[in-house]
């Protein structure tokens, strides 16, 4: 509202002015020193009718910039006429337009400028107003006067206009970055999402699809049961693809805004956590072997907690996936200052076994130690044992 004022109030200001201006320059031009006759002529009645065209065509100066200046230097160019307007118009001109477009302009206005002053040195002496502070008695000061004048004139709307149009550029640039930098945000929200959702469903429907294929092996009392059993682990592992194309789609592009007033995320889990998750994969068919030693667990970083119980849950949901029936050996250990470390190691199955899968949980490992310093390290160390070693930072709280 306050720029729309000011816009409005600078428009009529310089209309005003241009008109004033020309009116002054038709009286300086039909007039006679010493006199109170005039004697107006054809050409300096044309200039001030278009003089008063080229002011009222100023309104529309930042919409039309390069029409508007082109109007506007015609009466001073071709006609004994003032470039007030056309100054005004440089101004704005300057303001959206740069390189070629800007300086081709600004040297019209100049020559405009220059005539007009020449014109009012040229008048008698007690009519011009330049003769104030140009000298006219030579020819090379009076042209020094001009082009000195003109220049001065000439440079000030350039000015304002190339300090407006900068302006402008740091305004576009900050909403420019401030866009970058919520892209940016959006971004790292999706790749958490993705991994949340791989860590989470995927280890949850890779426990499913072991206990159906146990329940498929040795629970199946009738053909029915077991027909059942075989169709839950099917679709619990058609489940993993599906979910593994999702965050694909996740990490390759962008989502939707969470709508506002949604639900509240769960809780993130933490190191005190870590037996539970042990604890469940046991129940699923999984023989861990677990060591934990670790100081002062409950006071561990949020994020600290929340990736050491990803990671641990990745590594066991890949043991369950491609060694069934494999034990498990756990290891956690660390405190502040010291730093986390995370060993799983398993056997490996004397055949591969074929699992759905693309790679993506040790992406999202990798992912998530990445963005707390840490370091990570995956794969066999001999012909019979694969192991994953996570190490992360642990900076002690500030007391």
């Amino acid at each position: 509202m306050g720029r729309s004022v000011l816009g409005v109030v600078c428009t009529v200001l310089a209309v005003a002015a241009s008109l004033v201006s020309g009116i002054a320059n038709v009286s300086l031009e039909v007039s006679v020193a010493g006199s109170d006759d005039i004697h107006p002529s054809a050409g300096a009645l044309l200039g001030w009718v278009l003089g008063i065209g080229a002011a009222v065509m100023l309104v529309w100066r930042h919409r039309w910039p390069l029409v508007v200046t082109g109007i506007a230097i015609v009466p001073p160019l071709l006609l004994r006429a003032d470039s007030l307007a056309a100054l005004i118009a440089l101004a704005a001109l300057t303001t959206y337009f740069t390189g070629w477009w800007r300086w081709s302009a600004a040297t019209l206005v100049f020559a405009a400028t220059g005539l007009a002053v020449w014109r009012d040195v040229g008048r008698d002496a007690e009519l011009s107003i330049s003769e104030a502070w140009i000298s006219t008695e030579t020819t090379g000061a009076v042209l020094t006067g001009v082009i000195l004048t003109a220049a001065v004139y000439t440079a000030i709307p350039l000015t304002v206009g190339i300090v407006r149009h900068s302006f402008a550029e740091t305004r576009r640039r900050s909403v420019e970055q401030a866009a970058l930098r919520d892209q940016v945000a959006r971004r790292e929200e999706q790749a958490r999402i993705a991994r949340e959702m791989h860590d989470v469903l995927g280890h949850r429907l890779s426990l499913l699809s072991l206990q159906a294929g146990a329940l498929e092996v040795t629970g199946g009392t009738t053909p029915d049961a077991a027909e059942a059993a075989k169709t839950v682990r099917t679709t619990a592992r058609q489940s993993l693809d599906d979910l593994r194309q999702v965050i694909g789609v996740l990490r390759g592009s962008g989502f939707p805004d969470r709508p506002g007033g949604g639900p509240a995320e769960p809780p993130q889990p933490t190191l005190t956590d870590l037996p539970d998750l042990v604890t469940g994969a046991r129940q699923a068919g999984l023989a861990v072997n677990l060591t934990v030693l670790l100081d002062q667990a409950a006071t561990a970083p949020a994020p600290l907690g929340t990736a050491a119980y990803r990671i641990l849950q990745e590594a066991l949901t890949n043991v369950l996936r491609h060694a069934p029936g494999a034990p498990a050996e756990v290891s956690v250990r660390g405190g502040p200052g010291a730093g986390l470390l995370i060993e799983v190691a398993n056997a490996l199955p004397p055949h591969p076994v074929p699992s759905p899968g693309s790679g993506t949980g040790l992406t999202g490992v990798n992912e998530r130690i990445s963005l707390l310093g840490g370091t990570l390290a995956a794969g066999p160390v001999d012909e019979r044992t694969f192991v994953l070693r996570a190490s992360l930072p642990w900076v002690p709280a500030a007391h």
